[in-house]
């Protein structure tokens, strides 16, 4: 079968500690934490990884468009999943950034890392989003008006590379969570939950199930063993 590292993209899954990017002017990077995974990243991972906090570092902290576009192919493309909002190309991410993502983000934004997965070509942010809902965000809650509600929710980012750059970004979060917190959703009426997702990706000793048992026991088919 050859090298595994060949066949499974030698992927690295690295823990890493509370970050935060807030507001214009403030930018703290994650820290990962001292362990061999981190350690014996090669060096094409290194630079993965340093490209993509360099790209993170424009969207959050110096808010330029054309640093943020410099990191990327020209024929980069951005899915956010939940609401198809980003962009194919330099001329729509450029649109998209300068109008629509990095003016229309609120000034506490905070993102606490929860993990991080470093491949040959590809690497995977998972995270926890929060905001203060006190201005328009397209990329997010297009045709919503502000409502000044508090959000956290979980938030995964899947970021592929080519010739050194970033290529696509797939970026998945929980709508549903978002739309709770910001009252457009009745989660008494629906199978949905807003902040706790968010606790519970950090918390996993909070309880499960808690939905399952507001709707009542259920019979089962399944035969004991």
């Amino acid at each position: 079968m050859g090298d595994s590292r060949e066949h499974l993209g030698f992927f690295v899954r690295v823990r890493i500690l509370k970050s935060q990017f807030k507001g214009k002017d403030e930018k703290t990077m994650a820290k990962p934490e001292q362990n061999d995974a981190h350690v014996n990243l090669t060096p094409a991972q290194q630079h993965l990884l340093r490209l993509w906090e360099e790209h993170v570092q424009h969207e959050f902290s110096t808010r330029h468009t054309g640093n943020t576009l410099a990191t990327m192919v020209e024929d980069a493309y951005v899915n956010h999943i939940p609401v198809l909002t980003g962009g194919s190309g330099r001329d729509e991410l450029r649109e998209f950034y300068s109008k629509r993502f990095i003016p229309q983000m609120p000034p506490d934004t905070e993102m606490t890392p929860v993990s991080r997965t470093i491949g040959e070509d590809q690497l995977v942010d998972e995270m926890i989003f929060k905001f203060t809902h006190t201005i328009s965000m397209d990329w997010m809650l297009p045709g919503i008006p502000p409502t000044g509600k508090r959000v956290e929710v979980p938030l995964v980012a899947i970021v592929r590379f080519r010739d050194g750059k970033l290529a696509h970004e797939h970026i998945y979060w929980d709508q549903a969570s978002v739309l709770v917190q910001i009252g457009l959703l009745d989660p008494a009426k629906l199978p949905v939950v807003g902040i706790d997702s968010a606790k519970k990706v950090l918390d996993p000793s909070l309880p499960a199930n808690e939905l399952m048992r507001r709707g009542g026991p259920t019979q089962s088919t399944a035969k004991n063993i």
